[in-house]
């Protein structure tokens, strides 16, 4: 349940309200806008049964939250998330550009491909380094050669640096490496990664799964938020529906859903929707029509030689092109662009 004291509530009013809460050996997490304060309720209500906290002092309404996620959900924290990560931040004022390639498969690729996106308008520059792939026998990753091929890049081009994750250690080594760590489609509901990714103090961008629905998303973000790490971002990338003229279906309606749901950022992902080049853009600029904060698009040198998902990356010719028709968006948008 959450707490909603009166407009300009007094800070002694809100510290006896959260002192009745936590002596009942429950979590309390605080929302203080610039007129009202929210007081967050976590565990088991019936605790506070006989304590009458609707009579206390400048409390003005108590209200209900019927859904199992808490710490994501928009009505424990009404103001949208800015998360920050490395140079850049991402939230409602910014359109996060994350740019780069599948699979990162030398350095010479990856620092060709950082300079092209960053010169392009991109602000985050992403790479595979562990690959988890529908055959065995698909190339897997270059693993923390690869990441240190990311930090190289981020010191040079200056760009934040995205990585997917795979297990605990993967994410003990890209912390080492990287700004921030990505939780695939494939492992939004592996619980102990997720629970792992919150300890890591890493910034998490958690994709949407393939069959997942919005609250089993929002829920996977729980466990994350949970270990005490409120730095993620959601990224809605497609999911299995039973049309097959695209590699994925973008649920673009997610956008809206999420931000009436959720006070998270949610970028959106049209390469690994579609798998199909030539829809990424106008994809794209559906999501921020839609009011994404950002994009993952994958890019490459040479796609027609890419080890991994070579038909849906962009040269860097149709990525210039792209950023140069998103500006207009983002500017309807009231986004800060380049």
């Amino acid at each position: 349940m959450i707490i909603v004291m009166k407009p300009h509530a007094s800070q002694a009013s809100i510290n006896n309200v959260t002192e009745i809460v936590k002596s009942k050996g429950l979590q309390v997490h605080l929302s203080q806008g610039e007129e009202v304060t929210i007081i967050g309720v976590v565990g088991d209500k019936t605790r506070l049964a006989n304590q009458n906290l609707e009579l206390a002092p400048e409390v003005d309404k108590i209200v209900p939250v019927t859904e199992s996620y808490k710490l994501s959900n928009k009505k424990f924290h009404p103001q949208p998330t800015y998360v920050k990560v490395g140079n850049a931040e991402i939230g409602p004022d910014t359109m996060t550009i994350m740019a780069g390639p599948c699979a990162v498969e030398s350095e010479e690729q990856l620092m060709l491909i950082a300079r092209a996106v960053k010169k392009a308008g991109a602000t985050f520059v992403r790479g595979g380094a562990y690959k988890p792939r529908t055959s065995p026998y698909s190339f897997q990753g270059l693993e923390e050669e690869g990441l240190r091929y990311m930090q190289t890049a981020r010191e040079e081009t200056g760009l934040s640096t995205i990585c997917e994750v795979i297990s605990e250690a993967a994410i003990e080594a890209a912390a080492k490496y990287v700004d921030m760590i990505q939780i695939g489609a494939r492992n939004m509901q592996n619980f102990q990664l997720l629970k792992e990714a919150g300890r890591s103090g890493l910034p998490v961008l958690l994709k949407r799964g393939l069959a997942a629905t919005i609250d089993e998303w929002l829920n996977a973000a729980e466990y994350i938020i949970s270990e005490g790490n409120p730095n993620v971002v959601l990224c809605e990338r497609g999911i299995r529906t039973f049309e097959t003229a695209t590699r994925n279906t973008l649920d673009i309606s997610a956008v809206p859903v999420i931000k009436a749901k959720s006070h998270l950022p949610i970028i959106v992902d049209p390469s690994h929707a579609t798998g199909v080049r030539n829809y990424v853009a106008p994809l794209a600029k559906c999501a921020i029509a839609a009011g994404a904060d950002g994009l993952m698009i994958e890019v490459h040198n040479n796609p027609a030689c890419a080890l991994s998902d070579g038909p849906q990356s962009l040269t860097f010719e149709q990525f210039d092109s792209l950023t140069d028709e998103l500006a207009p968006y983002a500017e309807l948008a009231g986004r800060k662009f380049r």
